[in-house]
């Protein structure tokens, strides 16, 4: 489904573009990055809350593929990319799972805002993106999938994520359709 409407009180939430993480996704961050900005500037615009979210922890379970510690990470593993262009009016949030929403306040902040739809950028697709998306939509969040401003380092997973599992948990559109709506709706 692609996107009917974008809600008055919507919020851009744009997941782990941070200097650690929007390398490993390859060719495409450089375009996820842009779109990405490119909202948040649309957002910012017309009033719209942009919430930023980085990743600073993992879960403790056990793993197959496991992160091995933040104690060998480079000191600006952390820092959100340049290209955001954080403003004092942005919002911060930084995670220590998958889920934007997993234990960081971000639905409490959300719907102190009245925010009833949340609008997803960001890396990666089927990790910290679908994760936020999958809690959003049990929230009753109505949920947005902004598909050419996400990467994966896997692209079958990030097909999968799009093809698969997004549409039954909010609607799709690009980066255009979402700019465009916001200015509709203003």
């Amino acid at each position: 489904m692609t996107l009917t409407v974008l809600d008055p009180t919507a919020a851009l939430v744009v997941i782990d573009l941070q200097k650690g993480i929007v390398p490993a996704a390859g060719e495409e961050a450089a375009a996820v990055v842009k779109e990405s900005a490119r909202l948040a500037a649309e957002f910012r615009r017309h009033g719209l809350p942009v919430v930023l979210v980085n990743v600073d922890g993992v879960a403790p379970g056990r793993t197959e593929k496991g992160w091995s510690g933040r104690a060998q990470l480079p000191a600006d593993w952390t820092e959100l990319v340049a290209e955001l262009d954080v403003r004092p009016t942005d919002h911060l949030i930084t995670k220590r799972r998958r889920s934007a929403f997993h234990d960081t306040g971000l639905d409490t902040l959300l719907r102190d805002l009245g925010v009833t739809q949340v609008v997803l950028t960001g890396i990666s697709t089927s990790s910290g993106v679908e994760s936020t998306a999958r809690s959003a939509c049990d929230l009753g969040y109505h949920v947005v999938l902004v598909t050419d401003a996400m990467a994966d380092p896997d692209p079958v997973c990030h097909r999968h994520s799009i093809e698969r599992i997004f549409p039954k948990l909010g609607e799709t559109a690009t980066a255009a359709e979402v700019a465009e709506k916001a200015r509709a709706t203003r």
